[in-house]
């Protein structure tokens, strides 16, 4: 039976975290969410791993359980590597999923043979090229699985305009048939990543990259396989591409999604950029390239080609029907808050949403399967409205850019609404 997975998460030993990024906190906030598969995240850090370790036990599989908890975790890392190349400074985040303590605890010495600082960030910053880390992680594990985070970030991402690469094969050289998924991150979407020949054998995978609770799965994976088979089905699914389909934040809502500067206030998109260039106009410093602009430049396929299509919410593409679809999702905590008319922090409206996840089966169903009325009986009819005006991609959309997050609400105060279909998941 497929799965939910959310495979790449931050503990409270990681910069801007949240301090209630614990075990029993993580357990809880997966049952609300609907993940199956959650990622422990910084398991270098020697604090968080010892924590994990008193907090976790290991099933065989290669996956882990809290007490009795049918909530599976698998033990995961994001690596910030800084380090020149082939003439250039490359900063690279990728994300490492290990099957056991052990192959933790070699990768972790391994990594502080090489003076790695493993116990001041989580996430930890080290000086060693990112084919190092690949080889270093099979050397603990063949099985050992390096996924790039969020590829297509300006300032740390593998396919980055500001300090990555023009393709994998760059970045991994001889290495590169061992890696067999790429992370889409917030910014982009799977129909971005399609344009991308180099990805064509490689999974897409979205991961909520949370710093806090309410932030898991926000972007999830719904693998096709069954979490008794443990962190090889897992391996095997994403070498194979056995992926149901994918969860996604709205791209635009990334805080890179389009070029700018956000001090001057400039954004433009694809087509503005290439009438006005990457100088701002207002202070003449250059502009931070977004996602759309750098998918575009990399790109060996027009938009038409992929022959997109929308079946009951599903978004596929024609071009490669193997090719899992996928679902952009707004969170059930945004459109609470929205309705309410207060913050998605505030206890009231924490009140709506534990009434409506605990009853109704979680997050994911609430926003894809769950009737409308059912919804309405439970918290009102204005919720229900929100969730049905998502789930037709009634939206308003604000793209994000330069560091500054998007915005989309559900209802408009005078903005031009955008459409973008979306129905059910798992029908």
């Amino acid at each position: 039976m497929p799965y939910v997975a959310d495979l790449h998460i931050h503990s409270r030993f990681s910069r801007a975290c949240s301090p209630a990024l614990n075990v029993p906190n993580l357990v809880e906030w997966a049952k609300l969410k609907g993940i199956d598969l959650l990622a422990t995240g910084d398991f270098l850090h020697p604090l968080w791993l010892t924590e994990l370790k008193a907090n976790l036990k290991e099933d065989g599989s290669g996956f882990m359980t809290h007490n009795s908890s049918e909530i599976k975790f698998v033990l995961s890392v994001e690596i910030a590597s800084i380090y020149s190349h082939q003439g250039r400074v490359r900063r690279v985040h990728n994300l490492i999923l290990l099957p056991s303590f052990e192959t933790a605890e070699k990768f972790q010495k391994a990594l502080l043979t090489r003076h790695a600082t493993l116990a001041s960030d989580g996430r930890p910053i080290v000086g060693i090229s990112s084919k190092e880390i690949l080889s270093m992680a099979l050397e603990v594990s063949e099985k050992a699985l390096v996924i790039p985070a969020h590829v297509w970030t300006p300032w740390f991402g593998i396919l980055g305009s500001e300090s990555g690469y023009d393709s994998l094969s760059d970045c991994f050289e001889d290495l590169v048939d061992k890696i067999y998924a790429i992370e889409t991150g917030l910014s982009s979407d799977p129909a971005m990543n399609w344009r991308i020949s180099e990805l064509d054998g490689r999974s897409i995978v979205s991961s909520s990259d949370a710093h806090s609770l309410p932030n898991l799965g926000r972007e999830a994976t719904v693998i096709d396989e069954d979490t008794n088979k443990g962190f090889g089905g897992l391996w095997e699914a994403l070498a194979q591409q056995k992926i149901t389909t994918t969860i996604e934040f709205y791209p635009e809502e990334g805080k890179y999604h389009f070029t700018g500067h956000r001090n001057c206030g400039v954004r433009y998109n694809p087509e503005e950029e290439k009438q006005n260039g990457v100088v701002c106009p207002k202070c003449g410093r250059g502009l931070t390239v977004g996602v759309m602009s750098r998918v575009e430049e990399l790109a060996n396929r027009q938009q038409q080609e992929l022959r997109i299509k929308n079946q009951g919410g599903i978004i596929t593409t024609e071009m490669f029907s193997k090719r899992p679809g996928y679902q952009m999702l707004v969170p059930l905590l945004q459109i609470i808050a929205e309705a309410m008319h207060s913050t998605p922090t505030s206890q009231k409206v924490l009140n709506e949403y534990k009434k409506l996840t605990q009853n109704l089966g979680g997050e994911i169903k609430v926003l894809t399967k769950v009737d409308l009325a059912e919804i309405a009986r439970l918290v009102g009819p204005k919720i229900a409205e929100g969730v049905g005006r998502m789930r037709q991609g009634k939206l308003v959309i604000d793209p994000g850019y330069d560091g500054v997050y998007g915005i989309v609400k559900i209802w408009p105060d005078g903005e031009e609404i955008m459409e973008a279909p979306q129905l059910g998941l798992f029908e």
